[in-house]
Protein backbone atom coordinates (compact mmCIF):
# COMPACT_ATOMS: atom_id res chain seq x y z
CA UNK A 1 0.00 0.00 0.00
CA UNK A 2 1.42 3.35 -1.06
CA UNK A 3 1.01 6.05 1.58
CA UNK A 4 -0.86 9.24 0.88
CA UNK A 5 1.16 12.44 0.89
CA UNK A 6 0.86 14.57 4.02
CA UNK A 7 -0.84 17.32 1.99
CA UNK A 8 -3.75 14.98 1.32
CA UNK A 9 -4.46 14.13 4.94
CA UNK A 10 -6.55 17.26 5.74
CA UNK A 11 -9.05 16.20 3.07
CA UNK A 12 -9.70 12.93 4.93
CA UNK A 13 -10.29 14.22 8.43
CA UNK A 14 -12.52 11.27 9.28
CA UNK A 15 -10.07 8.56 8.21
CA UNK A 16 -6.85 7.12 9.53
CA UNK A 17 -4.19 8.26 7.02
CA UNK A 18 -2.45 4.90 7.36
CA UNK A 19 -5.54 3.14 6.01
CA UNK A 20 -5.99 5.28 2.89
CA UNK A 21 -4.67 3.52 -0.19
CA UNK A 22 -4.19 5.67 -3.30
CA UNK A 23 -5.29 2.80 -5.55
CA UNK A 24 -8.22 1.34 -3.60
CA UNK A 25 -9.54 4.78 -2.60
CA UNK A 26 -8.89 6.42 -5.97
CA UNK A 27 -12.41 7.75 -6.58
CA UNK A 28 -12.77 9.22 -3.11
CA UNK A 29 -9.37 10.89 -3.34
CA UNK A 30 -10.14 12.36 -6.75
CA UNK A 31 -13.54 13.60 -5.56
CA UNK A 32 -12.16 15.33 -2.48
CA UNK A 33 -9.31 16.99 -4.34
CA UNK A 34 -11.52 18.23 -7.17
CA UNK A 35 -13.91 19.63 -4.59
CA UNK A 36 -11.53 21.06 -1.97
CA UNK A 37 -7.97 20.91 -3.31
CA UNK A 38 -5.48 23.71 -3.58
CA UNK A 39 -2.97 24.10 -6.41
CA UNK A 40 -0.24 21.89 -4.96
CA UNK A 41 -2.54 18.94 -4.20
CA UNK A 42 -4.28 19.31 -7.59
CA UNK A 43 -0.84 19.07 -9.21
CA UNK A 44 -0.23 15.88 -7.21
CA UNK A 45 -3.61 14.55 -8.37
CA UNK A 46 -2.80 15.04 -12.05
CA UNK A 47 0.64 13.50 -11.63
CA UNK A 48 -0.74 10.48 -9.77
CA UNK A 49 -3.88 9.57 -11.71
CA UNK A 50 -4.59 9.45 -15.42
CA UNK A 51 -6.72 12.09 -17.05
CA UNK A 52 -9.15 9.31 -17.98
CA UNK A 53 -9.50 8.31 -14.29
CA UNK A 54 -10.11 11.93 -13.28
CA UNK A 55 -12.67 12.54 -16.04
CA UNK A 56 -14.48 9.28 -15.24
CA UNK A 57 -14.73 10.16 -11.55
CA UNK A 58 -15.87 13.68 -12.40
CA UNK A 59 -18.59 12.34 -14.67
CA UNK A 60 -19.84 9.60 -12.32
CA UNK A 61 -19.47 11.24 -8.91
CA UNK A 62 -22.43 12.34 -6.84
CA UNK A 63 -20.12 13.80 -4.20
CA UNK A 64 -18.71 16.68 -6.24
CA UNK A 65 -20.79 19.85 -6.14
CA UNK A 66 -22.38 21.22 -9.30
CA UNK A 67 -20.17 24.31 -9.02
CA UNK A 68 -16.98 22.22 -8.87
CA UNK A 69 -18.16 19.94 -11.68
CA UNK A 70 -18.84 22.94 -13.89
CA UNK A 71 -15.41 24.38 -13.12
CA UNK A 72 -13.56 21.14 -13.87
CA UNK A 73 -15.62 20.47 -16.99
CA UNK A 74 -14.46 23.84 -18.33
CA UNK A 75 -10.86 23.33 -17.21
CA UNK A 76 -10.69 19.84 -18.74
CA UNK A 77 -12.64 20.81 -21.87
CA UNK A 78 -15.43 18.29 -21.23
CA UNK A 79 -18.74 18.94 -22.92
Amino acid sequence: MKKVPSGLRPFFWEADPKKIDIHQNKSAIIERILEFGDQSIVEWLFSTYTLADIKKTLKESRNISKKSKNFWNIMLNIS
